[in-house]
């Protein structure tokens, strides 16, 4: 039980202080061009980052998978909604699974 809440509290502690010391380091606000926009896209960078793989190895087949990832980016690129990027590409991944698995 001891070692437990220890477990938990040094969980607790090691994700309190990457939220806490930005703000404890950053007291003003940012005035540097640079640094505002390269802190803009993080949050972008990570999201991809957790996502991209996940893309790739959810489906059956890697083909399935890459070309519903082709999609998504073509119609993204486009600026469509997000309902229907993920519809399409969704979609699209069934009918390919459905060609290969009977190929």
């Amino acid at each position: 039980m001891n070692d437990t809440l220890i477990a938990v509290l040094l969980m607790a502690l090691v994700t309190y202080f990457p939220r806490v010391l930005p703000m404890a380091v950053f007291k003003n606000k940012i005035k540097s061009r640079f640094i505002t926009a390269f802190l803009a896209y993080v949050p972008y960078a990570v999201l991809g980052a957790m996502i991209f793989p996940d893309i790739l190895m959810s489906t059956g087949h890697l083909l399935s998978a890459v070309i519903g990832l082709g999609v998504a980016v073509i119609l993204a690129y486009f600026e469509k909604s997000l309902l229907k990027v993920a519809v399409c590409a969704i979609t699209v991944v069934y009918v390919c699974e459905i060609i290969i698995s009977r190929v």
